[in-house]
């Protein structure tokens, strides 16, 4: 769909306005848009706003290090591609150039149940990296079985049970648009995807799913407290603070805003990561101070993918650590495990 031959990229901005020209308005709608009157899209965005930064000076930060972990695996630098499904929609290479690039940026590509190609294809792609295994719960309890232990084998190192999709949400842009994204281009497979099954779940399926797989459970889509506080009880090693970027329940907190909450529930048994409205390093420095371990970036990353394919998803990623790095310095702080929550705090006149 490109149509522009991919150019050096100064600012996010850029790449945002070339995926735009780039993609026809129906598939940027789909990727772009929200759920309803898109509420919870904006507010993911616009809380941004509400914290600001309490820096110091004279910290001596000659060197920045923006380099960290999650649950154990190595990354350069605190963002991780988030799962989205129907990459292939953008880019015919979709999550193989999403793998590429995170493996040479050193950081981590997370594979949606609902790809253009299979796990066997993707790991391979990404040549090495850890990869995290997003599943959409879509079949019986042989059929998850079947999955995860696939990808167990295939060696991915996490399994994250999205669960904040009982029902597919209403999203207004596609239904104008009369936009269906499960029709698959010629010539592409979805080669996982089954019948919905999400809406029949509940925390008895989690503590299955835990006494299934021997591999780190992430549970994906917790937006409250009382919720974080569950999925620790029934076994999961992470809490993934999301609402699916703004695509499912209109009028959800946005994520930033509910991070500190679940942090203090969750009073470091477990690592805490999260997305929704991630656009700029100064963005994702605010998540860390407020105790997030990493950030997961959606809608950038596949700008990035739309405006230049596996070339522009690792410039999206250098501008991400250029501004990390700008932050972090003019905040007084020269590595990740320095930001911590004074060095933010809510403007209260926002």
């Amino acid at each position: 769909m490109r149509k522009n031959k991919l150019k050096e990229f100064f600012t996010l901005s850029e790449v945002y306005q070339t995926a735009k020209d780039n993609l026809t308005k129906e598939v940027w709608d789909y990727f772009a848009g929200g759920a309803d009157s898109e509420t919870t899209l904006r507010r993911n965005s616009s809380a941004m706003g509400h914290f600001e930064f309490r820096p110091r000076v004279l910290r001596g930060v000659g060197t920045i290090d923006i380099s960290t972990t999650f649950l154990g695996l190595p990354l350069q630098l605190p963002i991780m591609m988030a799962p989205m499904a129907s990459l292939y929609l953008i880019d015919r290479e979709g999550d193989l150039a999403m793998a590429r690039a995170a493996s040479a940026f050193g950081t981590i590509h997370w594979l949606s149940t609902r790809t253009a190609y299979t796990p066997e294809a993707v790991i391979k792609a990404a040549n090495g990296a850890p990869l995290i295994f997003q599943l959409f719960w879509r079949g019986d309890n042989n059929w998850c079985k079947n999955l995860v232990k696939r990808v167990e084998a295939l060696g991915f190192k996490a399994v994250a049970l999205t669960v904040d999709t009982p029902v597919y949400g209403r999203r207004e842009r596609d239904l104008l648009n009369r936009f269906n994204h499960r029709k698959i281009p010629q010539g592409i497979e979805v080669p996982m995807d089954r019948t919905l099954h999400e809406a029949t779940l509940t925390w008895k399926d989690v503590a299955w799913l835990r006494r299934t797989t021997k591999l780190p459970l992430i549970i994906k889509g917790i937006q409250s407290f009382e919720d974080a506080r569950l999925a620790i009880e029934h076994g999961a090693n992470a809490i993934y603070v999301s609402n699916h970027g703004g695509r499912q329940l209109d009028y959800a907190p946005a994520t930033i805003e509910i991070l500190a909450e679940i942090v203090e529930v969750v009073n470091g048994k477990v690592e805490v990561i999260i997305d929704g409205g991630f656009q700029r390093g100064t963005d994702v420095i605010k998540a860390l101070a407020l105790g997030a371990k990493a950030v997961c970036i959606g809608k950038t990353a596949a700008w990035g993918l739309a405006a230049g394919g596996e070339r522009g998803v690792m410039q999206v990623l250098k501008l991400f650590e250029s501004e990390l790095k700008t932050t972090m310095a003019n905040l007084g702080v020269s590595k990740i495990s320095d930001i911590t929550a004074k060095y933010v705090r809510v403007n209260k006149y926002i």
